[in-house]
């Protein structure tokens, strides 16, 4: 449980994995760093991170679920993305995730 939980704020990301693989189409975006990403992610996530969002090349119809370690770098990154155009959820922080990792 990430300490935004803790106080009532926040998504528990296992509910939003479940979510994002029921969402057709959907995407699930991990933006934390490379090397972070490369120490284990959650199974078809896809890594952008958080200070390349410019970089983004997904059409801005295809929902975006977003997360990174502790639900702040997601947070920031849906503000953004939405600035952007995209259908960003936040789903939170990867300190709350109960899955397997790759």
């Amino acid at each position: 449980m990430s300490i935004f939980q803790m106080f009532g704020k926040g998504t528990d990301i296992n509910e939003g994995v479940k979510r994002q693989q029921a969402a057709s189409g959907s995407v699930l975006l991990d933006v934390r760093t490379t090397a972070e990403y490369a120490g284990g992610h959650i199974p078809g996530s896809t890594n952008l991170p958080l200070d390349r969002l410019d970089e983004i090349r997904i059409e801005k119809k295809t929902p975006l679920f977003v997360y990174c370690q502790s639900g702040m770098r997601s947070r920031a990154a849906c503000a953004q993305l939405r600035k952007m155009g995209y259908e960003a959820t936040d789903i939170g922080g990867m300190a709350g995730y109960r899955g397997r990792l790759e």
